[in-house]
């Protein structure tokens, strides 16, 4: 599960270790050879990973997996691929698909920009979900942000035609900056509603209650030109 090294300099996230229960800890020993995917540089076959062709949506930093694995419950037939460098988080999410019986998720412990550059192959996916990522609010920080120009670009490039993307977050500058990088993207089309639902996790429910307004950003894909 170790990242691969990267000549790429600049970071969407700090890697903090965290403290592992022995259920994560048994997780990740235990469960991680069937529901992850190691780290590489290599293009990956999701037919042959996840054994069936069907559409695929993929989150982006899924914490624990809530949103996850409620949306590989709500749509069976789908599959769902998860990115998360948390470890404590990517165990608990191991103990919710063994405890709910969800064969349709796969997880991956990579930074999420090395893998849509280098694993994902050009219109696999049906969606993409970026719930909540770090705002690096300080304006020292804010080329450490996910969503800039290069990212967005991937993006595109990995959705099929008509495929969504989804960003939330509970900052509203972020929201604003996501806004104008998505806007001088041709591949994208801002909309109302692309079918893509965002169960109230811990951290929204957080943020709620601490007077952050949630802001939900929908795109679809579309053909330049």
């Amino acid at each position: 599960m170790n990242e691969p090294s990267s000549a790429r300099p600049v970071r969407s996230f700090v890697r903090r270790s965290g403290r592992l229960t022995r259920a994560q800890a048994r997780a990740l020993e235990d469960l991680w050879p069937r529901w992850g995917i190691d780290a590489g540089s290599s293009p990956l076959d999701l037919d042959r990973v996840f054994g069936r062709s069907a559409p695929r949506v993929l989150e982006v930093g899924f914490g624990t997996g809530q949103a996850l694995l409620d949306w590989a419950l709500q749509h069976p037939e789908q599959d769902v691929l998860g990115i998360e460098v948390h470890t404590p988080g990517i165990g608990h999410c191991l103990l919710g698909i063994e405890r709910l019986g969800v064969g349709n998720v796969r997880l991956l412990d990579q930074d999420a920009q090395d893998v849509l550059s280098q694993r994902l192959p050009d219109g696999c996916l049906h969606g993409l979900q970026l719930f909540f990522p770090d705002p690096w609010p300080k304006k020292r920080h804010h080329k450490r942000r996910i969503v800039q120009p290069a990212f967005v670009a991937e993006v595109a490039r990995v959705l099929s035609p008509g495929g969504f993307f989804h960003v939330a977050t509970d900052w509203p500058p972020y929201a604003e900056h996501i806004r104008e990088v998505l806007a001088m993207e041709p591949g994208f089309r801002e909309s109302a509603d692309t079918g893509s639902s965002r169960p109230v996790t811990r951290f929204a429910a957080r943020g709620a209650r601490l007077g952050h307004p949630i802001w939900d950003g929908h795109w679809r894909r579309v053909t330049a030109g």
